[in-house]
């Protein structure tokens, strides 16, 4: 698998993200291949150092062209250091969140739009994209519910429904613009439920590309 694979996870708030990843990373070792699993914002020292600036409910509000420009900062060092040396060395990387985040965050959430938060995304990566992204879609209500009792919300968590709603709506326009990259699966039901949908795009996938 010359070069390597790319694959990211999204999703609104609550979507489930991070345990399917963790499934997907135990599927693909299984089968084989090395696997580097990573997340946005973050992965690096500095990335992780930007991800409290970014997150920490005391720093904000935060305007929103500096929001973007911090998470482009971040993403920026990330690719650089862990991404693109991970995927010459012949891995799969997995990421939770990344470009598509920009977008439906601060492109619709913070309506900067989506031509501006994309020029600012190429600059960060030297234009690198996912091969695959699974974006895993679930109400916005269903969502923020999930988080309740899990602790404190971070400062995104936090905003208002109606800036998650135009969260969503930009990741399933992004969904309607992509749809050979991005996947769309069902994130309402059990994490067996949302897995078995992820396992039917990514054994495919695979296959088609000598997996």
């Amino acid at each position: 698998m010359p070069g390597g694979l790319f694959i990211t996870l999204e999703g609104p708030d609550g979507s489930g993200k991070t345990t399917q990843m963790e499934r997907l990373e135990c599927f693909l070792s299984r089968r084989g291949f090395t696997v580097e699993c990573t997340r946005e914002p973050g992965g690096t020292p500095l990335a992780e150092a930007i991800r409290q600036l970014l997150l920490e409910p005391r720093y904000g509000p935060i305007d929103a062209r500096a929001e973007i420009l911090l998470y482009a900062a971040a993403r920026a060092q990330h690719v650089a250091e862990r991404i693109r040396p991970a995927l010459a060395a012949g891995k799969i990387v997995l990421c939770d969140r990344f470009t598509d985040s920009s977008i439906a965050y601060q492109g619709y959430g913070r309506r900067l739009g989506i031509e501006l938060v994309r020029q600012v995304n190429n600059l960060a990566t030297g234009g690198l994209l996912p091969d695959l992204t699974l974006l895993i879609d679930v109400p916005v209500e269903l969502g923020l519910a999930r988080l309740r009792g899990k602790g404190p919300a971070d400062r995104l968590e936090g905003e208002d429904l109606d800036f998650h709603r135009r969260v969503r709506r930009g990741y399933l326009e992004l969904r309607r613009l992509e749809p050979q990259r991005v996947r769309l699966i069902d994130g309402t039901g059990s994490p067996d439920a949302v897995w078995s949908q992820i396992e039917k795009v990514v054994e495919p996938w695979l296959e088609a590309r000598g997996g």
